[in-house]
C-alpha cells in the first residue's frame, strides 16, 4: 500500500501513522473526511511495513520513527501547522516525534494508544513474552492475530480481514507479529514514557473503553504525563480500530472539533492548491 498523499489545501496539514503490521488503510476513512473538509493530509507508508512479515520483523522502532521524521519534514514544506497523530503504536511513534519537535507540532491526535498489548483479547502466554529481552531469542516467537481483530462491527472485521490476508490494499500480506516486532514495540512504548511529559501541544485522545488490544489504562496514563491541555473521548461501541470500527463517523466529528478549536485560536486561510506531496 502506497502512501495516501493528498492536493494541499490549506495551511493546516494532518500527518497520520498507521498502526504496527498494518497500512494506511487504517487511516483512510478518517483521511478521506479530514481531505473533504479542506485540510491537507498524508498517511505514509512506514519503514519495513511493504516486504510482508519477514521485512518487519527484520526492522526495528527507529526505522519506523525515522520513516515518521521524514514525513513530517514533507509536510512542513507544505503547511505551516502541522498535527500529528496516529492509530495505535502509530500514536505513539506520533507523540514521540511531538515530544522531540515541540516547536514544530501544532496538535496531536492518538487514537488508541498502545503502551501495552493487554487488552482482554490478548492471549495470557504473551505476558510471558516480557522476560524475552534480546533480539536473537525474540526471533524464535511469533504472535498470531487474535479476534476479533480489534474489529467490532462483523461487516467491516470481515472485509479487512480478507484484505489483510489476501494483500489487496496493495501491500504483501503481514500475518500477526513477529517476536522481534513485539519486542521492538516494547522498546519504543519504554522511550514514549520518558519522553511523553516533554509534549507541550494540545491532544485528543480517542480510546474506546473494551479495547480487545489494548487497555484503557494505557490511554489515561497518557492523560495523566502529557504536559499540555488533553482532551479525551472513551468509545462504548468500538474495539481497538476506533479509525474504521462503528463510531468512525464520531471520531472523525471529534477530530474535526479538536481541529477547529485550534483554528479559532489561530485563524486559518485558506491557500491556492499545490501539486501532490513527493
Amino acid at each position: 500500500m502506497v502512501d495516501f498523499k493528498f492536493v494541499r489545501k490549506s495551511r493546516i496539514g494532518f500527518l497520520l501513522i498507521h498502526g504496527l503490521s498494518g497500512t494506511p488503510m487504517e487511516l483512510r476513512y478518517v483521511a478521506q473526511r479530514l481531505e473533504r473538509e479542506g485540510h491537507t493530509v498524508y498517511c505514509p507508508l512506514l519503514d519495513g511495513h511493504s516486504g510482508g512479515t519477514k521485512t518487519l520483523g527484520a526492522s526495528r522502532w527507529q526505522d519506523w520513527y525515522a520513516s515518521v521524521e521524514r514525513a513530517h519534514e514533507k509536510l512542513r514544506a507544505v503547511c505551516e501547522t502541522v498535527i500529528v497523530g496516529g492509530i495505535s503504536a502509530g500514536g505513539i511513534l506520533s507523540l514521540i516525534l511531538a515530544a522531540r519537535r515541540p516547536d514544530q507540532v501544532s496538535g496531536l491526535v492518538l487514537y488508541a494508544p498502545t503502551l501495552r498489548h493487554d487488552g482482554w483479547a490478548i492471549p495470557r502466554p504473551f505476558s510471558l513474552f516480557k522476560l524475552i529481552t534480546q533480539r536473537w531469542l525474540a526471533r524464535a516467537f511469533h504472535f498470531p492475530d487474535c479476534e476479533p481483530y480489534g474489529i467490532k462491527d462483523e461487516r467491516v472485521r470481515k472485509l479487512a480481514v480478507a484484505a489483510i490476508h489476501n494483500g489487496t490494499d496493495g501491500a504483501q500480506p503481514m500475518i500477526g507479529f513477529p517476536g522481534t516486532t513485539v519486542l521492538e514495540f516494547r522498546w519504543l512504548a519504554r522511550e514514549a514514557r520518558r519522553v511523553m511529559g516533554q509534549v507541550r501541544a494540545p491532544a485528543l485522545i480517542i480510546h474506546p473503553r473494551h479495547d480487545d488490544f489494548s487497555n484503557l489504562r494505557g490511554a489515561l496514563l497518557i492523560q495523566q504525563r502529557l504536559s499540555s491541555r488533553v482532551e479525551t473521548l472513551v468509545l462504548d461501541d468500538s474495539y481497538h480500530m476506533v479509525t474504521i470500527d462503528r463510531q468512525r463517523d464520531l471520531v472523525v466529528n471529534r477530530t474535526l472539533g479538536f481541529v477547529a478549536a485550534l483554528q479559532s485560536a489561530t485563524p486559518a486561510s485558506e491557500l491556492d492548491e499545490l501539486p501532490l506531496l513527493a
